[in-house]
């Protein structure tokens, strides 16, 4: 289905940014300054999910993939959630849900980090159990379960 001019694709990408200890990169977003979340992005038109994970982590982090041995994890999964708050005017009347794709980064350490100024307005590395706490969406809260925190106990 085409999307109707000037709305967005109800379809993104949720990519989690970690490292080998177990520390999660959260942002904290200009437009909803109590929301805390993982690298997100929509996709657009003619995009595939894996092209959007690359663009979103560049543009939200400056972290470039496939550079300093950042790779991108396609975890094969999505789920869907009812589009809310400040975000649902970008969506077209009739789209009430969006489609995540999950991705993940796994660093081997701390890396420094660029902010999208017009996205975030600040960044915290924390442990994959306070980042769960202080992540704000319930699929980013599951990401970090998921895939960080398993990884760190997985490495133990």
């Amino acid at each position: 289905m085409p999307l109707a001019e000037g709305y967005r694709r109800p379809e993104s990408v949720l990519v989690l940014v970690y490292t080998r200890q177990g520390e999660v990169l959260l942002m904290q977003r200009v437009d909803a300054p109590d929301y805390w979340q993982s690298v997100t992005g929509g996709l657009d038109e003619n995009e595939v999910a894996a092209q959007t994970a690359a663009r979103e982590l560049m543009e939200e982090t400056g972290l470039i993939a496939q550079s300093h041995a950042i790779k991108i994890i396609d975890h094969q999964c999505s789920s869907i959630f009812e589009i809310s708050g400040v975000w649902r005017k970008r969506y077209h009347p009739d789209q009430t849900h969006n489609r995540e794709h999950l991705f993940s980064v796994q660093l081997d350490e701390q890396l420094p980090i660029k902010l999208n100024d017009a996205e975030h307005s600040a960044m915290v590395w924390l442990p994959a159990t306070q980042a769960m706490e202080r992540a704000t969406s319930p699929t980013n809260q599951q990401a970090i379960e998921d895939i960080a925190l398993s990884a760190f106990y997985r490495a133990k």
